[in-house]
């Protein structure tokens, strides 16, 4: 199954389509968050997948430690390595011995980063990947980002094919290096957009399994929060017009018919490669868990 992570749900006999789903469910966290890792081991099979997401430059050295602390409580540390945090390739090179070091990190998510110019010589996630590096330095997955509405930063300046062009030739160097690849997409709230952007990647020749963003259950204003703040396209509308109704802000919204309409894509048409959920916990950890033990049923 690849980079695919398990729950500690392990459900016997006739499963659901979500249950089967969530199996293969990853986690994201800021190092911020590393205090959540004994809550997220207790809630989680061994082996997990745990994103280590690095938001701020000046963040690394706490990503470095919530790396290392992933890996000790018995989960898979995926970090975030964003291009435009990342001055040359001496500083990759540091960052990444210290990753595989501490961390026993053979698995990344090379990003471009959301910051507007970059620290360094680089501002997309191929220009990190052909440095070798990472390989160099016993990786054995590389992940890439995914958008299923598109990217607007990338589609003002570049156009729509340029995302696709980008994930064409990231799969190729993945494929040239001999490591395993990945998707992982920024969050939304429909199923619908992941459909017919996974089949869009089929048809144009990327075949690389994709784990879509899902949120995590949070207040409405939480959400509309975070939508702002990152971008999502067009299934945030809904979000943005319930955050308007004041009444309604500070209700809890969960993304129960959003995972089961995933799940029946992923049970129906398997070919689209629609792996699993990745989890952003905008509401918190214990909600998050909460809700995962009613859906697993």
């Amino acid at each position: 199954m690849g980079i695919a992570s398990r729950t500690l749900i392990q459900a016997a006999g006739n499963q659901s389509a979500t249950a089967v789903f969530l199996q293969n469910m990853t986690l994201e966290i800021t190092p911020r968050q590393a205090e959540k890792l004994p809550l997220i081991a207790q809630n989680v099979a061994p082996g997990t997948h745990v994103f280590v997401a690095l938001v701020d430059p000046s963040h690394l050295e706490d990503q470095i430690t919530a790396v290392a602390a992933v890996r000790k409580l018995g989960l898979e540390p995926v970090p975030h390595v964003p291009a435009r945090f990342v001055r040359d390739e001496d500083d990759l090179k540091r960052r990444i011995e210290r990753l595989a070091g501490s961390g026993d990190v053979t698995r990344y998510l090379v990003l471009g980063g959301g910051a507007p110019e970059p620290v360094g010589n680089y501002h997309c996630a191929l220009q990190l990947m052909e440095t070798g590096v990472f390989e160099a330095n016993g990786a054995k997955a590389l992940g890439v980002a995914g958008h299923p509405e598109g990217n607007a930063d990338i589609s003002r300046l570049h156009g729509e094919a340029m995302l696709m062009r980008a994930l064409t030739e990231k799969q190729a160097y993945i494929r040239h290096a001999g490591l395993d690849g990945f998707i992982s997409t920024q969050f939304l709230f429909e199923a619908a957009p992941v459909a017919s952007w996974a089949a869009t990647l089929r048809e144009n020749g990327i075949d690389l399994p994709a784990f879509i963003g899902i949120p995590g259950p949070a207040s409405i204003k939480t959400l509309a929060k975070y939508a702002a703040v990152c971008g999502v396209g067009n299934s945030a509308r809904f979000i943005r017009k319930q955050a308007m109704n004041i009444t309604k802000l500070l209700s809890v919204s969960t993304p129960d018919k959003f995972i089961n309409d995933l799940a029946a894509i992923h049970a129906a048409s398997p070919e689209l490669k629609i792996m699993g959920p990745h989890m952003y916990p905008f509401g918190g950890f214990d909600k998050l868990f909460d809700w995962l033990s009613t859906v697993q049923r």
